[in-house]
């Protein structure tokens, strides 16, 4: 698997674009990061897909080779990094449609009732000032 198998994998999910998050690719769904690429600290491309942490547990039970969680808290939440060179192609397309999937609803939960966009994505109120 290759970083541009991985890209054209997350591209492929309804409604998502390719930006940029610290300096590497990451792929968003309703402007919420679901999958990223970077590299690794022997500079091979890797990805990392966000999961909940019952299916992370899931994915690296069936391929511990493949999934491996992300350091610190970040991992004991579900961020997952997928090894490039060891994944098959099925198994990331599952997890990346999870991941795209856990983005989707937790926009449409933090939607307002009869409003189109996000609540995350509207502009805030303007502060009052206090009169003292």
């Amino acid at each position: 698997m290759t970083q541009d198998d991985f890209r054209r994998i997350a591209l492929g999910m309804k409604d998502t674009n390719e930006s940029a998050h610290m300096g590497h690719p990451d792929f968003r769904v309703n402007n919420r990061i679901f999958a990223t690429l970077r590299a690794d600290k022997e500079k091979r491309m890797i990805g990392m897909v966000i999961l909940t942490p019952d299916q992370q547990q899931r994915f690296m039970e069936d391929a511990p080779k493949a999934f491996v969680p992300e350091n610190g808290a970040w991992g004991r939440q579900g961020c997952t990094t997928v090894r490039l060179e060891t994944v098959d192609e099925e198994l990331l397309g599952e997890a990346m449609t999870l991941a795209w999937r856990n983005r989707v609803e937790k926009s449409a939960a933090a939607r307002p009732e009869g409003k189109g966009k996000s609540a995350t994505s509207r502009r805030p109120a303007k502060a009052r000032q206090r009169k003292a």
